[in-house]
């Protein structure tokens, strides 16, 4: 089992969504973050003073897949979030070692979905 964490343009969201849904990809948690990578951030002038930049609106994508999934799941995040500029965004590829589904108490694989 693999967690996958995807860090993305906002506007590359609605595609990323419909590739994953293309590869049997449904289970999925989207949350609005702030960060910024080697863009910087966007410089500001603020009263004729260039200031540096600030955090940049991203989105997290946070995904639990079985082995079989992982690279499906990283080839439609690749190709659904790439623009070919600086700030596309970076895949994350952790090692899950439990899952329990709450309702059930299932364990392991059969819990992801």
């Amino acid at each position: 089992m693999k967690y996958i964490v995807a860090i993305l343009q906002p506007d590359r969201l609605d595609e990323v969504l419909q590739r994953l849904t293309e590869k049997e990809i449904h289970l999925v948690t989207v949350t609005n973050v702030l960060g910024r990578g080697r863009q910087k951030g966007i410089a500001e002038v603020y009263r004729s003073h260039k200031e540096a930049g600030s955090l940049l609106k991203k989105v997290k994508i946070e995904i639990a897949v079985n082995e079989a999934f992982v690279k499906p799941t990283i080839e439609a995040i690749t190709e659904g979030g790439r623009t070919g500029q600086i700030g596309d965004g970076k895949i994350f590829v952790l090692s899950l070692d439990e899952c329990i589904r709450i309702r059930t108490g299932e364990t392991g694989g059969v819990a992801i979905g």
